[in-house]
C-alpha cells in the first residue's frame, strides 16, 4: 500500500450494549492505522469514546464522524473539540453533519430546514471561538451572539482558554452535490458515505479540481474481513439495506439518494419499499452483488488489497474501514497492504 492513501477505522457508535474497543484501538495505533472514528446517532456520543481512547493512546488520530450539529451548540462543541485536541496532543479532527429530520426533528427537537445555511454558521462560530481574535459576536440566522432576546444581559465573551490548535480541521459528512460544495468551500475535508467507487465522479463531479491543496477526502467504507466470500457478501448487503431502506424517511433519506446517484435508483427504491414493509430479509436480497461491492471491502485480505486499488486511482485520500473490530482480521489486512 503506498502512502498516499490512509486507512483508519470507524467504530461507529454503540449499538444494544456498551462497547469498550480500547484493545481494538491500541492494536490499530501499533499497526499503523492513521486515525480511529467514532459516529454518534441517538445512543452513546462520539467525544467520550474519543476520549477514552486518546487517553490509552498517544499517536493514532482521533475523528468524529460525525458529530450532530444540533446536539451541541457551535460553542459547546467548540470548548469540547479545543479540550480534547490539547489533551490528546493535538490528534483531533472534528468531523460534523446535519444528521436527518427524523433524528433533527424527533430526538433533539429542532427545526431542520436550511441545513446547508446552518452548518456555515455552526463552522463560523466554531473557528471564531477558537481564534480568540476578539469577544464572540455572530451575526445570523441561526447562531446570532450574543442572544438578541432574553433577559438583554447577554455579553460578548472570548474563550478563556488558548487552544493548542486554532485550526483543529473540520470535516463536513456531506452526500448531496450542494453539500458536497460546502464542504470544499468551508471545511478542511469531506467525509463521503456510500460511495461506490466504480461512480465516483458521476455522483460528484470532478472533486479533485475543485478541492484546494491539503483538503483531505475520507471515505467511510463498510469493511468485512472474511476468506468466505458468499458470507461476507451478505453480511456487507445487511448494513446497506438498513441505511437505504430504514435510516430516514421516505422521500427524505439521503443514503437513498446517494445510492440513487450512483446508478441504482430501481434498486434503491426496491430495497426502500420492502425495509419499509418489513420484509427486511428480502430487502437484503434485493441488493446487488456489484452495487455493494462497489460501496464496500469485501472478502479475504488479499482482494481487499486489491479492490483497494481502486480507491487509490480516486480522489479518495483516506479510507475508513467501518465495523472492523477484529484485532486479528486488523493484522491481517495491515500485513497484506504494508502498513
Amino acid at each position: 500500500m503506498s502512502s498516499d492513501l490512509r486507512l483508519g477505522i470507524g467504530l461507529g457508535y454503540w449499538q444494544a450494549s456498551p462497547a469498550d474497543d480500547t484493545a481494538t484501538v491500541q492494536t490499530a495505533e501499533a499497526l499503523g492505522y492513521d486515525a480511529v472514528w467514532i459516529g454518534e446517532a441517538y445512543g452513546s456520543d462520539a467525544f467520550t469514546p474519543l476520549t477514552w481512547y486518546a487517553a490509552r493512546t498517544s499517536r493514532i488520530g482521533l475523528g468524529t464522524s460525525i458529530i450532530q450539529i444540533d446536539a451541541r451548540t457551535p460553542a459547546n462543541a467548540a470548548m469540547t473539540a479545543m479540550t480534547l485536541d490539547a489533551l490528546s496532543g493535538g490528534r483531533l479532527r472534528l468531523g460534523l453533519g446535519v444528521s436527518g429530520p427524523q433524528i433533527v426533528e424527533g430526538w433533539y427537537g429542532r427545526p431542520f430546514p436550511k441545513p446547508l445555511a446552518r452548518t456555515r454558521e455552526y463552522v463560523e462560530v466554531l473557528r471564531a471561538v477558537w481564534a480568540r481574535e476578539e469577544p464572540l459576536r455572530h451575526e445570523g440566522e441561526f447562531y446570532p451572539l450574543p442572544h438578541p432576546g432574553g433577559t438583554g444581559l447577554g455579553k460578548p465573551l472570548r474563550l478563556i482558554t488558548e487552544p493548542l490548535r486554532p485550526d483543529i480541521p473540520i470535516y463536513l459528512g456531506a452526500q448531496g452535490p450542494k453539500n458536497v460544495d460546502l464542504a470544499l468551500e468551508v471545511g478542511d475535508g469531506w467525509l463521503p458515505a456510500f460511495v461506490h467507487i466504480d461512480s465516483f465522479e458521476k455522483m460528484y463531479g470532478d472533486v479533485a479540481a475543485r478541492a484546494r491543496p491539503g483538503f483531505d477526502i475520507t471515505a467511510t467504507v463498510n469493511t468485512f474481513v472474511d476468506d468466505d466470500l458468499p458470507a461476507a457478501f451478505r453480511r456487507a448487503k445487511r448494513p446497506l439495506a438498513w441505511y437505504v431502506g430504514g435510516m430516514g424517511a421516505k422521500g427524505a433519506n439521503f443514503h437513498f439518494d446517494a445510492i440513487t446517484r450512483a446508478g441504482y435508483g430501481d434498486v434503491a427504491q426496491d430495497v426502500q419499499d420492502l425495509f419499509l414493509a418489513g420484509r427486511r430479509e428480502e430487502a437484503v436480497d434485493a441488493i446487488p452483488d456489484e452495487l455493494v461491492d462497489g460501496t464496500s471491502l469485501i472478502g479475504p485480505p488479499g482482494r481487499i488489497r486489491e479492490r483497494l486499488q481502486l480507491w487509490r486511482d480516486s480522489p479518495v485520500s483516506s479510507v475508513i474501514l467501518m465495523e472492523l473490530r477484529d484485532e486479528d482480521a486488523l493484522r491481517a489486512l495491515a500485513a497484506e497492504v504494508g502498513l
